[in-house]
Parts: structure tokens; sequence; C-alpha cells
């Protein structure tokens, strides 16, 4: 067995706890139909499993089309391996009312499959449901880093998520690779500003990314060709809720690291990511077909005054 079906395999059995008899759905694209592929056989050994080719839209977060929303719901498993992001979908959360579990994989590599997948998923879901009890109980977060960021906002009442890769249980959704807690911040409370110097837009920032926030909302948006990239897909959207601070998610993934690609920088142990647009799918008021993570290093982060990770290392 190759390395790509070996990670295929233990994603389908060892995360998603396939169950002899159950039903399997791949959703994939034009970009990503060879790794859509290698689940596709890793599944169709053992049970029946579909097929599914969706076009690519413009930004994650956007609704797939009627059929196959309606299709999702038919499903035991979805495994939705596309260019862009399903996981925050209405889609999503209405398959996975009906017992659906899934795991989303925007963007995933090769590489990101051999390095990331096959991993200690006992250890790193201890990690990520410690930082998901903290949230759980906090009510303020604030985030600084050495280059000057400093935001602040309020999580009072929000539940947090664990993506811990453990996807056995009714109506999970995950990513895959894993490896983040992450929660909904208070609409409107969020000020200050943050510093974007990992990836964005499933690219490495040229320059770091300075985004200043009011009331909940980023206002402003400096430096770089990535920068104005930003700019240019949020105007798209035509909708100021694009601009919202939508989750804050902190990495627990020791395997995973930066290269670009949002998918596996976000879950790397040492940074965070914030969000800019819907939240409406894990606690939040929000639903905008954007969903945008910007992850930045070594961040000092508070929950209610107590350090919880200084300088990218957890306390």
């Amino acid at each position: 067995m190759t390395k790509l079906k070996t990670a295929a395999s233990i994603a389908l059995n060892r995360s998603l706890g396939l169950k002899k008899d159950e039903k399997v759905l791949i959703i994939t694209d034009n970009d990503m139909e060879d790794i859509g592929e290698i689940f596709y056989d890793a599944a169709r050994e053992k049970n029946k499993t579909n097929f599914l080719k969706i076009p690519i839209p413009k930004v994650s977060g956007t609704e797939p089309a009627v059929n196959v929303s309606e299709e999702m719901k038919k499903h035991d498993v979805i495994v939705a391996a596309t260019t862009k992001s399903l996981t925050h979908t209405n889609a999503v959360k209405e398959a996975a009312k009906r017992g659906a579990r899934v795991a989303s994989m925007p963007g995933i590599t090769k590489d990101i499959m051999e390095r990331c997948i096959s991993i200690d998923y006992k250890s790193m879901a201890k990690r990520t449901n410690e930082i998901k009890d903290i949230l759980d109980k906090g009510s303020e977060v604030r985030i600084t880093t050495k280059d000057g960021a400093d935001l602040r906002f309020s999580i009072k009442d929000r539940e947090a998520k664990a993506d811990s890769g453990i996807l056995k249980g009714r109506g999970l959704v995950g990513n895959l690779p894993a490896g983040e807690a992450f929660i909904a911040p208070v609409e409107g409370t969020a000020d200050g500003k943050y510093i974007i110097d990992g990836s964005i837009l499933h690219k490495k920032v040229d320059k770091p990314i300075m985004i200043t926030v009011k009331k909940g909302l980023a206002v402003r948006i400096d430096d770089g060709k990535i920068a104005e990239e930003l700019i240019t897909t949020l105007k798209e959207v035509k909708d100021k809720d694009a601009y919202n601070i939508a989750e804050i998610g902190i990495g627990t993934n020791d395997k995973a690291i930066i290269t670009g690609n949002v998918l596996e920088d976000e879950k790397v142990l040492g940074t965070a990511h914030i969000a800019l647009g819907k939240n409406s799918s894990f606690g939040g008021t929000i639903d905008v077909p954007v969903h945008l993570d910007g992850v930045f290093k070594n961040p000092t982060i508070y929950i209610d005054d107590e350090m919880v990770m200084e300088d990218g290392k957890l306390t």
C-alpha cells in the first residue's frame, strides 16, 4: 500500500471510524480530483462509496448547489477534498444534523497527507481539548505579539470546538489534517489590531499584514500584494459582515508546518489564526459566503488575564 493510500485509510478508519455497511461520499473538484480518487479507492474496498465533483467557487465558505447538499444528507461519512473549504457551510451543517460525519480537507496536498494524517491522535486530542475547556470557561481574550499586535474581544457564553481529528461520533465535523481549538468571538466586541505573518488565501504572506479592528469589524488592511488580494476578495462579497472577526483558533498539531496552505498552517503548534466572515456554523450569528483564516506565529494569548500561550508556547 502506498503512503498516500495508507494516509487515506488512516483518515477513514482511525479518524472517522468507518463502519461496515456505512455509505461514503467523496466530494472533490477538477483541481483536487487526484486526491479525491485516493480516498475513493481506499473507501470503496469495504464500503459503498459515491464520487461527486463540484465546481470550484471563488471563496471558501460558498454554499454548494442544492443537489450537492441533498446528496450529502444521504451518506454516513463525507470526505470533502476540495479546493475551497466547505467546512463552514450550511450544507455541511445540515448533513451533520442528519448524523453524517464530515472530514473537510480544503486544499490538501499529497505532502500534507503524508506528513500530517498519520499522527498521535490521542496526544493531540488531549492538548486540543484542554484548550477548548479553557476557552469554554473564558469571557475575554487578549492576543499580543512582539511585532505590535494587540487585540481584545469577548467570548462570553460561546462554546469552543475541538478539531482533534477524532470524528467517530454522530454528526461530528472537522478538518483533516486536524489540530486546533477554536471559538466564535461575540460579534461587535473585537477592538485593536492583529498581524498576519504566516498565511492567508492559501499563500504565505509577502509582508506582514496588519488588520485594524473596531467594534468587531476589520476596518483597515495593510500592506503588501497579499493584503491587496485580501481587500479585493472581501470587497467582492459586497457585505460588511465579510469583515466580521469570526473566529480565533489555536493550533495543536506538532507535525504541521507553515507551507502557505492554510489547511495545514492553521494547525501548526505555536500559531493562532483569526478568520474573517462567517461563523454561524460554529456558534456565531454571521452568515456570509466567505470564511478566511489568517495565520500568525508566536502569539501571546490571555484568557481572562490568565496567560495560556507565551510567544507561541502553551503554558
